[in-house]
């Protein structure tokens, strides 16, 4: 098992893994036109100063994460997703290792992310790593998510 930076290659595995999760598993319906970032990872990551990780073994996509940057020093965490069978092994530890060595090495004060209200599990994840929960309205910058029924968290870096 390995994390490694997204490739273009990546794209279909990618794109199937976060839909899988997002629909099958916690039933938020989100599609891909809903998501323009996943059609367009390297140009939404990449091209604005962030990134995008893969975990992957055996050539299979078994985990994702990326990072948008914004304006004044704040990042994004998105699409962080590991599949379930993989679940408990680390894989989403070493994904978040990755984004926030990048994160800090790019100079980042604040990370966000909206997560879907159902996923009690993330929330712990988040919340043992230090972020705290936070409202909209409370964000230093404009912030958009297509999910209807999430909820905020922020971390200073």
């Amino acid at each position: 098992m390995r994390v490694r930076s997204y490739m273009d290659s990546d794209k279909k595995q990618v794109i199937d893994l976060i839909l899988n999760i997002q629909n099958c598993e916690a039933k938020i319906n989100l599609t891909l036109d809903e998501q323009p970032d996943l059609s367009e990872i390297e140009s939404y990551y990449m091209g604005r100063g962030g990134n995008f990780w893969i975990a992957e073994e055996n050539g299979e996509v078994i985990g994702t994460i990326g990072l948008m940057v914004l304006e004044n020093k704040v990042g994004v965490l998105k699409k962080f997703f590991v599949r379930s069978d993989y679940r408990g092994k680390r894989i989403g530890l070493m994904l978040f290792d990755a984004l926030m060595e990048y994160g800090r090495s790019k100079g980042l004060d604040l990370l966000i992310l909206d997560t879907p209200s159902v996923a009690h599990k993330s929330h712990l994840f988040y919340e043992k790593a230090g972020f705290v929960r936070t409202t909209k309205e409370s964000l230093p910058v404009a912030y958009e998510y297509p999910d209807r029924d999430s909820l905020l968290y922020m971390l200073n870096m």
